[in-house]
């Protein structure tokens, strides 16, 4: 039952809950955390960790998601960004990391980010980036928005991608546009394809529900909201509340898996995941994997040179996000921020550590199971 509160006379809301609102509650039952599972599998492709980086020229370089990918995690490649748009991505990304070291002007790097996006795409570049990732032997991810899928797809397929993330700030299978351009129809787009198809972020069940029965393999549920770089909510005055959000998804996907007799989709929390204890809390809320944007982006591999921002920053017109800085002086390995050794003691480091110790000290071997640990509201 819906807990619905009066903002006004005649006008009511829904109570909704953060990451931060919730806690695990451990079993009776504790285990090692070395017995202890985070692989999941996503159609026909295996991960070891349940970790997928957000698709922003700060931090997925092809170089990077090859890294990522033989740890076990997924880097996905925008393939609108500057890697298909650029021959010289590194000097790019190196000058519009001076502009913010500056300090001159707030505005100056985000209308830089979108001069070095209104340069033409060239389909040789993006090609080329795949195939660095796809001979590398890990799993090839490229991200298109609903407004490009069906005009880079072609390309993308003959370079050989494994997986298609069709991703934006809020998606829906039904999208209703007036003029010559015809709206993308998910359903048709995913039956033609032959290769799996991710796609988001959505924020409530009935999308989430909608967006399963197109045929994707996973949903992704939220737009990266990451404190001081994401600015969806000042612009839109749109706000997700991870906790509920991943919730109301993973409800839909128990009712598609019983509408359909047995098909699986993935749910992909993607925002406000700055810590291994929010990663735990997003797979015990349902979520199967996570996006991680700002916490990769500190390791020394990222290209961002430690600064983030999301790919949404660089928007033409309606820009939602800003430059963030995220890392000072010496950068950790992407080891350490996945895996290790940790000397911080608030998560940010050692994120898969603190997800099976989660996991362990709960009593569940895997995350599926996981997904099924008791949950606290806090007062």
């Amino acid at each position: 039952m819906r807990d619905l509160v009066e903002i006004g006379m005649g006008r009511t809301a829904r109570r909704t809950y953060e990451l931060d609102d919730i806690d695990i509650v451990p079993s009776r039952r504790t285990r090692s955390s070395k017995e202890v599972s985070t692989s999941w599998q996503l159609d026909a492709y295996r991960f070891d960790i349940p970790v997928l980086a957000h698709p922003t020229d700060a931090l997925v370089s092809p170089s990077f998601a090859i890294e990522l990918g033989k740890r076990g995690g997924l880097g996905v490649i925008n393939g609108e960004g500057l890697w298909g748009r650029h021959a010289d991505v590194e000097a790019k990304l190196a000058e519009l990391v001076a502009l913010a070291e500056s300090d001159v002007d707030v505005e100056a790097p985000i209308k830089k980010l979108q001069e070095l996006h209104a340069a033409p795409l060239q389909p040789g570049l993006l090609a080329a980036a795949v195939a660095q990732v796809r001979d590398a032997g890990v799993t090839t991810a490229v991200r298109v928005s609903p407004q490009n899928a069906r005009a880079l797809t072609p390309q993308l397929l003959e370079a050989g991608i494994d997986l298609l993330v069709v991703h934006g700030t809020i998606i829906s299978a039904e999208h209703v546009a007036h003029g010559n351009s015809e709206p993308l129809n998910l359903k048709t787009f995913i039956s033609e394809l032959d290769v799996p198809v991710v796609a988001g972020g959505v924020s409530d069940h009935r999308t989430a529900l909608h967006l399963m029965r197109t045929g994707a393999a996973g949903v992704i549920v939220g737009y990266g909201s990451t404190e001081g770089a994401t600015t969806t909510g000042e612009v839109l005055g749109i706000g997700l509340p991870m906790a509920t959000a991943i919730a109301d998804a993973a409800a839909a996907r128990r009712d598609y898996l019983d509408e359909t007799g047995g098909r699986y989709v993935h749910v992909i929390a993607d925002g406000d995941i700055t810590s291994s204890g929010d990663l735990a809390k997003a797979i015990a809320c349902g979520a199967d994997a996570a996006v991680l944007g700002a916490p990769l982006a500190v390791a020394a591999e990222a290209p961002g040179g430690g600064w983030y921002w999301p790919s949404a920053a660089a928007h033409p017109s309606v820009p939602r996000g800003t430059m963030l800085p995220v890392s000072f002086g010496d950068r950790p390995s992407l080891d350490r921020v996945l895996t290790g050794p940790s000397d911080d003691p608030f998560g940010s480091l050692n994120f898969v550590g603190g997800l099976r110790r989660s996991m362990a000290k709960s009593g569940y071997s895997d995350l599926k199971e996981f997904q099924k640990v008791g949950l606290t509201v806090r007062a």
